[in-house]
């Protein structure tokens, strides 16, 4: 029998008999394959799947039928008029959010900081009713918008700042401008912003009919969505058909390809960090003023984070990133349907962070290939 032999630096090498024995025991292996950039549209479906039976599991294994408690989501989310409308509610900032994270995302530039990016566009529109409170209609609702924008794209700014000239990692950045958008928020409406008249209630004045975005008949279904709608479309138009959205999916596919065709990749970085922030300061301003009609403490149940979600199982595609935003709103609705059963509503939390996990397990997968050891 031979005995391994070492190698110059000291290694061991395995001769031809060992080699052989190894492969004749294991005939196939698993190695990355570098062609696999993304995992193919089935995998998603495979992983929200197994994240429901996942969840499916715990449901019965606390002595609830499973069937029964999807079923109760399903119904009070898509079969009446009332839940479908709140499910197009909460899917209003879930749309406008997850497709600002999206634009980032196409050139690998990893914002989660939408849920920052929401509160200081909320902020925003909210100033604009402290400081100019008898302005009309049609001055107040554009003024609110324009602020919005401009707060949510600067405080995605300050992420891409440091990311384009000091190389800071932006995943860092982005997540700790979330802790202090929001800690500014209560600031304000625990202390200057805080209604007089509230009871001691953390939130500003109630807003006027005149800093209210409209509404669709007697429902909660505001213009918000009518911006979140043009915003898609305005990205699909770009992403597919100019020169810009061009540029973005070559940085995103091959960044060294880009640089080589003289693309400025730190300009794109600071304009999709800005539209990003912008497209989340939007979502703020149309929750505060086509949903919660004040600035209050817990204005987000964590929009920004469910658009991370939302945006990964689109996979960044415009149709998708409607669909995935209506289904995530509608379990979101589904989690307050199933408290008539026993459950809490944050059940809806716990499918969600279920889906995030399964989905990133079957990212990690399908990159990987069973090859046969020869």
């Amino acid at each position: 029998m031979t005995e391994p032999t070492s190698t110059a630096s000291g290694a061991i090498a395995l001769d031809g008999e060992t080699a052989a024995r190894t492969r004749k025991r294991f005939p196939f292996r698993l190695e990355i394959d570098p062609s696999r950039k993304e995992s193919p549209w089935w995998m998603t479906i495979v992983s929200v799947v197994l994240a429901l039976l996942a969840c499916a599991i715990f449901f019965a294994a606390n002595g609830k039928n499973p069937w029964a408690v999807y079923e109760k989501m399903w119904t009070g989310a898509f079969t009446t008029s009332f839940g479908i409308t709140e499910t197009l509610v909460k899917a209003i900032p879930l749309l406008l959010c997850g497709l600002g994270v999206s634009i980032a995302y196409r050139i690998s530039v990893w914002n989660i900081g939408a849920e920052g990016q929401f509160a200081a566009g909320a902020i925003a529109a909210a100033a604009v009713t402290i400081y100019f409170p008898h302005l009309p209609l049609y001055a107040t609702i554009p003024l609110m918008l324009v602020f919005a924008i401009a707060a949510g794209g600067i405080w995605g700014a300050l992420t891409a700042l440091p990311k384009t000239y000091f190389q800071v990692n932006e995943l860092i950045t982005s997540l700790m401008l979330n802790y202090v958008a929001l800690l500014l928020l209560d600031y304000l409406v625990f202390g200057p912003w805080k209604d007089p008249k509230g009871f001691n209630f953390p939130g500003t004045p109630m807003f006027t009919a005149s800093q209210s975005l409209p509404v669709l008949g007697d429902t909660r279904l505001h213009l918000g969505l009518i911006f979140a709608l043009i915003a898609v479309a305005l990205y699909a138009f770009v992403i597919r058909f100019t020169r810009w959205g061009y540029e973005l999916r070559l940085i995103g596919a091959n960044p060294e390809a880009a640089r080589n065709a003289g693309i400025h990749i730190k300009r794109h970085i600071l304009i999709v960090m800005i539209m990003s922030g912008a497209l989340a300061g939007v979502a703020g301003m149309s929750e505060v003023s086509g949903v919660t009609h004040r600035l209050m403490d817990g204005i987000s149940p964590g929009y920004g984070y469910t658009a991370i979600i939302v945006a990964w199982i689109a996979k960044l595609h415009p149709v998708g990133l409607v669909i995935s935003s209506v289904l995530f709103g509608g379990l979101i609705v589904g989690g307050y349907s199933v408290q008539t059963m026993g459950l809490p509503s944050s059940i809806s939390n716990m499918l969600q962070g279920a889906i995030l996990f399964f989905l990133i397990a079957g990212n990690m997968i399908s990159k990987f290939r069973l090859s046969r050891n020869g």
